[in-house]
């Protein structure tokens, strides 16, 4: 296994709604994490070093997850990562000490969406994958999928 672990889908809706779910703090909050599970709060400060921050509810517990992010390309590519927070400042304790990279481009059928999660070490990556990396990380590409059509079913 390489430190790298990747979920690529065709998302059946617009690469500008995608993006649009990915970079709106009322946008991301019902898609990004499996359900019943949910996100309590977002705060995004969408540009190379500005802060991205989620509060997510698991059983009943609250798990606060503070990072920034590092590149930001239109619609092409969004990158942030646990191990800064807001303007480049090294994070104490470190989540799961990842960066993820991900990927928009136009498709005849939607968007052809990449998401990487590059680990610092393979042990780390084996432990997200044993967290359960690639089916919640499918389950929330198709949330993302669900959730963007009636988006743009409802405009």
């Amino acid at each position: 296994m390489s430190t790298d672990l990747t979920i690529r889908r065709v998302l059946k809706a617009s690469r500008a709604t995608i993006w649009r779910c990915w970079t709106e703090p009322d946008l991301l909050k019902p898609w990004f994490i499996p359900k019943p599970h949910s996100i309590e709060k977002v705060e995004m400060d969408v540009r190379p070093g500005g802060r991205f921050f989620t509060l997510m509810r698991i059983d009943g517990k609250e798990y606060p997850n503070d990072g920034s992010f590092l590149e930001v390309v239109r619609q092409e590519r969004l990158v942030f990562t646990d191990l800064l927070v807001a303007d480049w400042q090294p994070v104490a304790e470190p989540g799961l000490g990842f960066t993820a990279v991900l990927t928009f481009a136009d498709h005849p059928e939607g968007c052809d969406y990449t998401a990487w999660a590059r680990h610092r070490t393979r042990e780390d990556a084996q432990k997200h994958e044993k967290m359960g990396f690639t089916e919640g990380w499918g389950t929330v590409a198709a949330q993302l999928e669900d959730f963007a059509r009636k988006l743009e079913a409802a405009s």
